[in-house]
């Protein structure tokens, strides 16, 4: 309960944070599984509050994606919540690149593909810019 009282966490998790302070994986299970039923614990509520967050922060997608997958969130949850409609990908990503980019889309080839990777590293894998 403790763990859960200071931020959401996904059931798989939990469940590697509790074996390491020592628990067994079935009686760790157990719990889980019971704060699962009590409605203490959700990997949906997880996933939705874990892409708000790191989607203020300015990450995209893709490294969202990868970040819920090793967290232990299903494939077809993380998809489900990264294509909802409140999020705007397109004007995240022009709003984090002018953010680091003030200047605009660069004319040089090699400050190109620079900008390019960090929209990459970020998460907008498919960015175009304008």
């Amino acid at each position: 309960m403790d763990l859960l009282a200071r931020r959401e966490h996904s059931y798989r998790e939990l469940l590697r944070k509790l074996r390491q302070r020592g628990a067994t994986t079935s009686a760790a299970e157990v719990e889980l599984d019971r704060l699962v039923e009590d409605g203490l614990l959700s990997d949906e509520r997880f996933c939705e509050a874990y892409v708000y967050s790191r989607s203020q922060r300015g990450y995209g997608p893709a490294r969202l994606r990868e970040e819920l997958r090793q967290r232990g969130v299903a494939e077809a949850l993380v998809e489900q919540t990264l294509s909802e409609a409140q999020w705007d990908w397109q004007a995240l990503a022009q709003q984090v690149f002018s953010k680091r980019f003030p200047e605009g889309e660069a004319l040089d080839a090699t400050e190109r593909a620079k900008q390019l990777r960090f929209m990459q590293y970020r998460g907008f894998s498919g960015f175009q810019l304008d």
